[in-house]
């Protein structure tokens, strides 16, 4: 992948809860884990149909460069402006000697 087509830049975030102290009652949230340039590919016209056949959520994949130390799984979700793209899986990928992550995603449904 060219570095070029990194070109997103996007918020990593994982769902948190915190107890409101007024109430007990416990708030879903989430925080920021990471920020990450990222290329985002949505779904070509075959890989949509493909996906609709297996009643898959998801619509394209995020890719990004890997990072050591930063874990990313399925609980979290990325966030560019106001578009939440759930991560619907983790993809190690090796492209031309660079480590890269792919990222499935599903979009408009927020996980949370």
């Amino acid at each position: 992948m060219q570095a070029g087509k990194l070109r997103h830049r996007c918020i990593i975030e994982r769902p948190t809860q915190q107890q409101d102290p007024n109430t007990g009652e416990m708030i879903r949230g989430w925080e920021e884990v990471a920020k990450a340039w990222m290329g985002i590919e949505p779904l070509s016209v075959r890989g949509f149909i493909a996906a609709n056949a297996a009643q898959s959520e998801v619509s394209g994949q995020l890719v990004m460069r890997y990072r050591p130390g930063l874990q990313v799984d399925s609980s979290m979700r990325v966030r560019k402006g106001s578009t939440i793209y759930n991560i619907e899986g983790v993809l190690p990928d090796n492209r031309s000697g660079r480590e890269y992550l792919t990222l499935p995603y599903s979009e408009g449904v927020n996980h949370g």
